[in-house]
């Protein structure tokens, strides 16, 4: 059985935390955040431990879902200590630093997952098979929605590395997940609508990117920090013998008919509930790719390129230009 030990005991770490303790092929051995409170509470939910840092590293595999500034130094210090890593997106803001990163977890020879849960969606891996599979042809159009319920407060944003490095970044993983094939182009527009607090924090609360691949395939984006009616996730895909579809997801299916016209209940709340499903597929995946000494996907490599394409994507919304990748 795998034992793992959880660096942070904040939103994302819990949700991490007892899907490990839940999980028939792994121990959760541990709990370690320097905020105590959290991590006694989080510790008692899943029946397990407060652990030292130091304690954390002696695991067979640490989850890292601490802040983003403390993850490229975790991975190296588990990766030295023969330590297979999960890290949440991003390994770091600074694709430089991320580099290093992965050279040294090449030189260990260990594992690295990096946490891009929504490609471990149901409905999204099912239209990426169908996709695959030639249902709607040759791909022309995919259209990526990613909508949050509200923004999140100006504090985070300042620490954020912006919308496109903390927002949309799991939205271009999942584009180069269903193309299939590497952008070469990329342009963004971008505003700030929702929150002038946010543009007064340098940053932006609405954006739209188009990518371009070698083969002329092209994928719009669009993001917002508020969307009235939930938790807004959809994905189109547009081909030359059809189109396939994945939309929201509500509590139930039930549907409200009367002379007024039709009822539907509400997307979901956020990705704590959206996404529960595919955080436990992307754990055992994790753990499966561990047992059997595979590497994992998505990579520290997909971490990476979803980082340059977010970094390409800020750019070109600040200068108001396309920007050609380089391979």
């Amino acid at each position: 059985m795998l034992s793992i030990a959880v660096l942070g005991a904040g939103r994302i770490g819990r949700i991490h935390a007892r899907n490990v303790a839940e999980h028939p092929g792994a121990k959760l051995v541990g709990i370690a955040d320097p905020h105590t409170p959290s991590a006694e509470a989080l510790a008692a939910a899943c029946g397990t431990a407060v652990i030292s840092l130091d304690d954390a590293f002696k695991a067979d595999a640490v989850l890292i879902g601490s802040p983003t500034n403390t993850h490229a130094d975790f991975i190296e210090r588990a990766a030295k200590a023969g330590k297979a890593v999960f890290c949440e997106k991003p390994v770091d803001l600074s694709s430089a630093r991320v580099r290093e990163c992965l050279a040294t977890v090449k030189a260990a020879g260990t594992t690295l997952m990096v946490g891009f849960n929504r490609r471990f969606d149901a409905n999204f891996g099912h239209l990426k098979a169908r996709l695959d599979a030639g249902d709607i042809g040759s791909l022309e159009l995919l259209v990526i929605t990613s909508r949050d319920p509200s923004p999140p407060p100006v504090s985070y944003i300042q620490v954020s590395g912006g919308l496109f490095r903390d927002m949309m970044i799991h939205d271009l993983d999942l584009a180069r997940f269903i193309l299939g094939e590497e952008p070469v182009e990329i342009y963004a527009a971008a505003s700030v609508l929702v929150d002038p607090a946010i543009g007064a924090a340098g940053d932006v609360d609405t954006a739209m990117v188009t990518l371009k691949t070698a083969s002329g395939k092209l994928c719009q984006i669009n993001n917002s920090r508020r969307a009235t009616y939930g938790y807004d996730q959809r994905v189109e895909a547009h081909g030359s013998k059809g189109q396939l579809r994945a939309g929201n997801q509500t509590a139930t299916t039930v549907e409200l008919a009367t002379a007024g016209g039709f009822t539907s209940e509400p997307a979901l709340p956020f990705f704590l509930e959206r996404y529960a499903a595919a955080y436990k597929a992307e754990l055992n995946t994790f753990i499966e790719a561990v047992n059997a000494g595979t590497a994992p996907s998505p990579t520290g490599e997909d971490g990476l390129l979803a980082l340059l394409l977010a970094d390409a994507a800020t750019e070109s919304a600040k200068t108001g230009k396309a920007i050609r990748l380089v391979g």
